[in-house]
Formats: structure tokens, C-alpha cells, sequence
């Protein structure tokens, strides 16, 4: 018989979490590869609707899962990611703009272009690994791609692809890497801007 419960927690990096049922039952454990259809990731706060069923070691958990509406987003949350938008955004079109007026080597823009698509893509494949429970790219891994100017990439993979967008710890270093790349960049373009800082630290 299809029941309807809610996911009210989930371990990404494991793949699994539990089912609240609607009628108030005790949790239903529900792993990754039980949901069918799985064009986002699951989250917590989803309204899904499943079937009982057992493992191999006779335990009730979830089968033939399916994810009914989107999950419950802070309005905070998304003031943080409208916030964050904007800042990619503005920051890629000053790029371009100094690219085009020639402050900056032209490739410039089109390194973070090429970067942002490669960590994308491996977002992508991380994603799909995870879902399927195969070897997963390491953490280290992502935040260098987001080091060396694929951030934008890696922001938007956050958002359409839903994956690492909700671990704080894997974000506060991914808004790390961001801050070394823009003063990187900043730095790359206009080196008296070392000298400026150098002045600045001595009053």
C-alpha cells in the first residue's frame, strides 16, 4: 500500500535518512537508491510517498520512493543566495568589462568561463555519484576548482543541482576559496594594489 510521510533528515554524504510518516508511525529508513525518478537530490522538509518494504537483514524501510513537493526554503536562505548571485554576476562582468577595455589579458574572462564549466560538470558527476553510491570527488578537490576561478560553476551547481548547498562547514570553505580568488584576481590585475595594502598596514 502507498503511504505519505515527510523526509525529516538526510545524510547527503551517506545516502540515506528517515520518513516521517503522515499518520504519525515510528520513522521509516529510506535509502538513496530507493527513490525513483531522482531529479533532485533528497532533502529535508520533502513530501514524498513510498511503500513498506524490508532488507536483506529483515528491517522495515522504504521502497519505490517518490518526492512530491519542494522542500520548505528559508527566507534567510534565500536572501543569502540572492546575495550571492549578485555578487558572481557583478564580479564576472567587471571581469569582462576590464577584459574588453583591456586592463586585463583577455583570456581572463574566458579562464573563469572554461574553470566555472569544469567544476560544473564535476559537481554533475559528483552528484550522480552519490545518488548511485559510487567513488565520490573529494571535498579538496571541489574547493580547488573553486580556488582557481571556478566558483561561479560551483555556485551555480549549488543551486540548480542542489549538492553541497547545505553543508555549512564545505561552504564556509567554499566562501573561503571565494575571497582568495577575488583577491587574487584583484591583486593579478592591478598590482599596486599590494603596495596600497603594504601602506596601509604600517599606519
Amino acid at each position: 500500500m502507498i503511504k505519505q510521510g515527510k523526509i525529516t533528515s538526510w545524510n547527503d554524504d551517506k545516502g540515506y535518512g528517515f520518513i516521517t510518516p503522515s499518520s504519525g508511525e515510528d520513522k521509516i529508513f529510506a535509502h538513496i537508491k530507493a527513490f525513483k525518478n531522482q531529479v533532485h537530490r533528497p532533502e529535508v522538509n520533502r513530501l514524498v510517498t513510498y511503500i513498506l518494504t524490508t532488507d536483506k537483514q529483515g528491517r522495515i524501510c522504504a521502497a519505490e520512493v517518490t518526492m512530491l513537493a519542494a522542500a520548505v526554503i528559508k527566507k534567510d536562505d534565500q536572501g543569502n543566495w540572492v546575495l550571492a548571485n549578485a555578487y558572481a554576476a557583478l564580479f564576472l562582468a567587471f571581469i569582462m568589462f576590464i577584459c574588453l577595455v583591456g586592463t586585463a589579458p583577455s583570456w581572463l574572462f574566458a579562464g573563469y568561463l572554461t574553470t566555472s564549466l569544469i567544476t560544473y560538470i564535476v559537481y554533475y558527476f559528483d552528484k550522480s555519484a552519490a545518488q548511485k553510491g559510487q567513488w565520490r570527488t573529494q571535498e579538496s578537490t571541489l574547493h580547488l576548482l573553486a580556488l582557481f576561478g571556478g566558483w561561479p560553476g560551483a555556485l551555480a551547481a549549488q543551486q540548480l543541482l542542489r549538492h553541497k548547498s547545505r553543508k555549512k562547514p564545505f561552504r564556509m570553505v567554499f566562501w573561503m576559496t571565494v575571497v582568495l580568488n577575488s583577491c587574487a584576481s584583484i591583486v593579478f590585475i592591478n598590482p599596486s594594489a599590494v603596495e596600497a595594502l603594504k601602506s596601509l598596514l604600517k599606519k
